[in-house]
């Protein structure tokens, strides 16, 4: 056998050496060019924004950045930033906000954060976000979460979100409908009505001003009769 080998001409060995390489990369080539299904950053529209992964320093956010479970973001007026997550739901935070990335929920300290799944979307569990009066649920909708110094509040932009209250109570916001935790107690679900809606819809800085798109715009247009 090793005689043979070593009596091919030099250029059979080549031709053979490239037919295997050839056939190496044919195999490898489609795990190399898979995207890989993990939680990242797509957009950076505005600036201070930060990405802090576990046992390592906070740096600016980069598009493409790929997010590891315990991370944290951060942004400071007037920073936002867009993430895709690996089951392909979407959030973008803003609004001096704290934000760690948990393997089964998001854990929203502080600021502002709109998440959403894309209609069509197979998600076989909610979207969980966290927050220091209670936990949000969604799926198959549109939530929008502002947890500040004295209140949080959540306001259910479209389809049924579910908001667990650490004291025990359990609230189930419809399309339109707003739920708020202040110092005096839960104020809420109700309904905001068509002001309150065209004026959120046109000011707010999750809504406005990102390039990557939010599949679900149309949708809670069209529930709050924004569209023409």
């Amino acid at each position: 056998m090793l005689m043979t080998t070593s009596l091919r001409p030099p250029g059979s060995l080549q031709a053979v050496a490239a037919a295997i390489t050839v056939a190496g990369l044919a195999l490898v080539l489609p795990a190399a060019t898979a995207a890989p299904r993990v939680p990242r950053v797509v957009e950076v529209p505005s600036r201070p924004a930060y990405v802090m992964p576990p046992a390592a320093p906070e740096r600016p956010a980069l598009v493409g950045q790929v997010l590891r479970p315990a991370t944290v973001l951060r942004t400071e007026n007037p920073g936002r930033l867009q993430v895709l997550l690996a089951d392909g739901r979407s959030f973008r935070l803003g609004g001096n906000a704290l934000l760690r990335i948990e393997p089964t929920l998001l854990d929203l300290v502080r600021g502002r954060i709109i998440a959403w799944i894309a209609p069509g979307a197979k998600t076989p569990t909610p979207l969980r976000i966290r927050t220091r009066v209670g936990t949000a649920s969604i799926q198959g909708t549109t939530v929008f979460i502002e947890a500040s110094a004295d209140s949080v509040l959540f306001l259910s932009w479209e389809g049924q979100v579910e908001v667990r209250a650490d004291d025990g109570s359990v609230y189930r916001l419809g399309s339109g409908q707003r739920l708020e935790a202040t110092p005096d107690g839960w104020k809420g679900p109700r309904r905001i009505d068509a002001t309150e809606a065209r004026l959120r819809r046109r000011n707010s800085e999750l809504l406005n001003g990102f390039g990557a798109p939010m599949e679900t715009l149309p949708v809670l247009e069209r529930e709050l009769g924004l569209t023409p």
